[in-house]
């Protein structure tokens, strides 16, 4: 390919289209005098988005989200066209209204956690990890800085620097108040959670009873109180009226599938930015999953990663930096990007861009490279197409992605099993299993909006308190992401709904099932998530263990579980 220069094995794709002779080498030389690591190489992903924004006709490009994909590669929709329905919110309040709806068993029936009132000022400063700036050179300046630790060759996580919001741009705009709150006050605060929620799920009982004169008038309701620029429980509320109201039109895999075309690809990557430096979940992801396939490959010559869900391959250049100062060398790096298909004539064209930008990485940070990509139905895959040297130490991988893949509930065969059953054969010497933990994939309605209503609240809840409410990335992502993912929970049906979690506990015994034994996680690098969690974010993200799990998760709610694997031998 033009532009790059080839002395290492080629990356070659499944898809119809070829990248002849695309090799990566080391650059000798490169780094002479520069035997520091850098401190936080969790830089590394950002300074690899900007690349993606400041090299690539992002602009003119549609997003091509992960979970499209896998619509995309099932059934066609069920439904024809998309209705113009313009959303309007109504400014004033009518306190009339709201009281009808708030019935007695709702407050009762109160699961929720009211919202803290008050935070503390000095909580400000630890809400994420510093914002990046635009230009590549400053990137490099502060994401890839030097170390002290000079030699050093282990993954290597500074502490966040502050934050450039402050509590008045996040909406904290009140002082502490001394002294308890006045009990009208408090019960205030909590009749507004109840009465939004419970005008929600009526809505959703009214739907599932095919009563539409109901579920409108109370969608006229909820508009008037919600806004996707007001608090996270307004913002909740004005994207589940939208999905609600796809569920009533009988469009939701309609609007789902136009999310694609509305928003850049710049736009969504910006937006997915802001979401890593809010919350800590990818980067102790990250952490974990790069530390411990160090370890494991401290003698290694040959490393083998099978990346099951690579997308854009953020999670890479933290791994890739730091193996670059291994001792004596870096070893030769193959990653097979395995994700689904594109629609149109270049099926493979994001898995092979994912493999352009890692194979400029590792030439940055001298490591020898080779990238095979696939884009297809991962339970299509064969064994043989995988192209497994068993002199190669293997890792497989797949994070966060599984619950995307068809189960027993949506079709006939669990494509889920198919695939673990594949890894199984792969025999890798580490499975990294990262999952995203949920109960909102029940096959009836008015239990799948309850669940999702309490994952999402979560959600819309963490960002309102790590993020401005005017920051612009914010609202990409909201929208976007946890707008569109709601409309096909909520709006979508059958082979269409492919927002289908497990807990981890069920993701256990289907693991156990396929094949699969539980390894311990490594205490060290847990205590150093815990660590790192605590010191540089909001005081409500919470890190756990669970038998051989490391949950992720915001006030008491698990969001993200992760653990590691290896096939069980008779």
């Amino acid at each position: 390919m033009a532009g790059f220069e080839c002395d290492f094995p080629s990356i070659t794709s499944s898809g119809p289209l070829n990248l002849s002779n695309y090799h990566v080498d080391a650059l000798p030389g490169e780094h002479d005098g520069d035997s520091s690591l850098p401190g936080d190489t969790f830089g590394a992903v950002l300074q690899y988005l900007n690349q993606m924004l400041m090299g690539e006709d992002l602009e003119q490009r549609p997003c091509m989200y992960q979970e499209l994909s896998a619509l995309q590669a099932a059934e066609k929709s069920f439904y024809d066209a998309l209705t113009g329905v313009e959303i309007i919110k109504v400014a004033d309040e009518k306190e009339k209204e709201r009281d009808n709806f708030t019935n007695g068993s709702a407050r009762k029936r109160n699961h929720y956690r009211q919202d803290d009132e008050h935070v503390e000022a000095g909580r400000a400063t630890k809400q994420f990890a510093s914002y990046a700036e635009e230009p590549t050179e400053i990137f490099d300046e502060v994401l890839l800085s030097s170390s002290s630790n000079a030699g050093s060759w282990d993954l290597s996580y500074c502490d966040a620097k502050p934050g450039r919001w402050n509590n008045q741009q996040i909406g904290l705009t009140q002082e502490p108040k001394r002294g308890r709150p006045r009990a009208s006050e408090k019960k205030l605060t909590i009749r507004e959670v109840v009465d939004m929620r419970s005008l929600l799920t009526q809505c959703a009982q009214s739907i599932s009873d095919f009563d539409n004169r109901t579920a409108n008038q109370l969608l006229n309701q909820i508009r008037q109180h919600s806004s996707p620029h007001g608090d996270g429980n307004e913002r909740l509320a004005h994207y589940f009226a939208d999905a609600l109201e796809a569920r009533v039109s009988g469009m939701g895999t309609t609007m789902y599938t136009a999310f694609s075309t509305r928003v850049s690809a710049a736009d969504t990557l910006k937006a997915y930015q802001a979401y890593i430096l809010a919350s800590p979940f990818r980067k102790m992801s990250n952490i974990l999953t790069g530390k411990s396939i160090l370890k494991l490959t401290t003698e290694a010559s040959q490393i083998h990663i099978i990346d099951f869900g690579i997308l854009y391959g953020f999670h890479w250049p933290c791994f890739i930096q730091a193996l670059s100062k291994r001792p004596g060398g870096p070893p030769k790096l193959s990653i097979t990007g395995i994700d689904l298909p594109q629609p149109g004539l270049r099926p493979a064209e994001r898995v092979e861009e994912t493999g352009r930008r890692l194979a400029h990485y590792c030439k940055k940070f001298n490591v020898p490279f080779e990238y095979h990509a696939i884009a297809r139905k991962w339970e299509t895959i064969s064994l043989e197409e995988l192209k497994i040297d068993r002199s190669e130490t293997v890792i497989a991988t797949c994070l966060y992605r599984l619950r995307n893949v068809p189960d027993e509930t949506s079709v006939t065969s669990s494509a889920r099993d198919t695939v673990l059953h594949l890894i199984k054969k792969i025999n890798p010497d580490l499975f990294v299993h990262g999952i995203l933990n949920g109960t909102y994939n029940a096959p009836f309605f008015v239990t799948r909006f309850r669940e999702a209503l309490h994952h999402f609240s979560s959600l819309f809840d963490m960002f309102d308190k790590t993020l401005p409410r005017q920051d612009q990335d914010r609202l990409v992502f909201e929208k976007e992401v946890l707008g569109r993912q709601s409309i096909n929970v909520i709006a979508c049906e059958g082979t269409a709904r492919i927002e289908r979690p497990e807990t981890y506990k069920q993701w256990q015994a289907r693991n156990e099932r396929a094949g699969f034994r539980q390894i311990p996680l490594n205490k060290d690098i847990v205590k150093e998530v815990r660590a790192k969690v605590k010191l540089q974010y909001h005081k409500d993200f919470l890190v756990d263990e669970d038998g051989k799990w490391i949950l992720q998760g915001w006030k008491g709610r698990v969001i993200y579980a992760l653990s590691y694997w290896k096939p069980a031998h008779e």
